[in-house]
């Protein structure tokens, strides 16, 4: 465990106190916005809005963060966005407040992402990253857990009491904020000579970017254009006779096979290489969408969503470090701030098509297109050849 430096340890335990905070109103933010007038439609927007505006600063943060050679300020500021969002929620009720807070939140995502994933890559040698990385999303995915068993536990005593749940989860956000504190900035030998950046400017990052990190992003967007949101799983478990109970505790139930699978996965992936090992996880992914095609067993959907949980662990945290891994240290910042923000805009295409696809053809139309989809994906890393798993080196 040498390699889980004192950095990486205080970097992990700020994401778990603010996911368990985000993931404590997850289950219950639809609820609570339809309880105060907002219609189906009107929920759709504000979470695609919010989504963009994370997706487009995270691009414009990333570059900015590498740009001044400084990753902690914001980091910090990113997480006490996020930490004061959550009362906000609760105070008014006004459709413009609700799009304002909400905002705040995923801004705050957006200024701390690029800089977060460039102190983990710091701290970790080619050979570690996948360790690295692994050990931040299974602590970061404890915190998926930890949260909505929180709220489920609150509103079994204090029933529909949504309001307190927003001035409960400021307290892990609080926490979040002050753990920041605890990181110390690095000094960096690479400083830019561009001193403004502009708003999009993270975009000419794509055109100077090296051909590696093109073509696997090019890969990875395909993927995200087919991976919708988690709730159409969800949904789909709803169809097959789960009720809203049952429906949540199988979700925590991937977060927990996810927090639990993302250590060990990351450090196969540093053994058998990182590009294999986001394959392997691909696959799983396909099984999973094939099979709540065909199946409306019990038993054989919550074998799914353990094979779910195990694919987030062979995905999410071993793109970072293969992104990482795949271009220059000076810009890490800027590489994955332009990869997440480019996602982002495809997760919201994704579940836009998913869910026409669903309401046009039904559920299992939506899974079988989906798992053929990745599949060609999977076809197009294969035959990248390893030239895309091979580390950059620095002059």
């Amino acid at each position: 465990m040498k390699y889980i430096t004192r950095t990486v340890w205080v970097i992990s335990l700020i994401s778990l106190f603010t996911d368990t905070a985000s993931e404590m109103l997850y289950p219950i933010m639809p609820i609570y916005l339809k309880s105060i007038g907002f219609s189906i439609v009107l929920i759709g927007i504000l979470e695609g809005f919010a989504e963009a505006v994370a997706g487009l600063s995270k691009g414009y943060f990333g570059k900015l963060s590498d740009q001044s050679a400084r990753r902690v300020p914001f980091v910090q500021i990113g997480y006490a966005f996020s930490a004061i969002s959550k009362p906000m929620m609760a105070v008014f009720v006004y459709p413009l407040w609700i799009f304002f807070a909400r905002t705040v939140d995923r801004f705050g995502k957006g200024i701390r992402t690029g800089a977060r994933d460039a102190i983990l890559s710091d701290e970790a040698s080619h050979e570690t990253k996948g360790k690295v990385f692994g050990f931040h999303r299974s602590m970061d995915t404890f915190g998926a857990v930890l949260g909505p068993l929180l709220a489920l536990l609150y509103l079994y005593f204090y029933p529909e009491d949504y309001i307190t749940l927003f001035y409960i989860a400021f307290i892990p956000g609080i926490l979040a904020v002050i753990s920041s504190f605890y990181l110390k900035e690095k000094k960096s030998k690479h400083l830019n000579e561009q001193k403004s950046v502009a708003v999009f400017s993270f975009l000419n990052y794509w055109k100077e970017s090296p051909v590696a990190y093109r073509k696997v992003v090019v890969g990875l967007l395909a993927f995200t254009l087919f991976n919708s949101s988690d709730v159409f799983l969800l949904l789909k478990a709803k169809q097959a006779g789960l009720n809203d109970m049952q429906v949540i505790g199988v979700y925590i139930f991937y977060n927990l096979i996810y927090a639990l699978s993302a250590f060990p996965t990351g450090i196969i992936a540093d053994k058998i290489g990182l590009k294999k090992m986001f394959i392997i996880g691909l696959s799983l992914f396909v099984i999973v969408y094939f099979g709540m095609g065909f199946t409306t067993n019990l038993y054989v959907i919550i074998g799914m969503f353990f094979i779910y949980g195990m694919y987030a662990s062979a995905t999410e945290g071993i793109s970072k470090a293969w992104i990482s891994n795949i271009t220059l240290k000076k810009d890490t910042a800027t590489a994955i701030g332009t990869y997440s923000g480019f996602q982002s805009i495809f997760t919201m295409l994704a579940s836009s098509i998913a869910g026409f696809i669903w309401y046009k053809f039904g559920s299992s139309t939506t899974f079988f297109v989906t798992s053929i989809a990745i599949s060609l994906v999977i076809l197009y890393f294969i035959f990248l050849g390893s030239t895309y798993d091979k580390i950059i080196k620095e002059n």
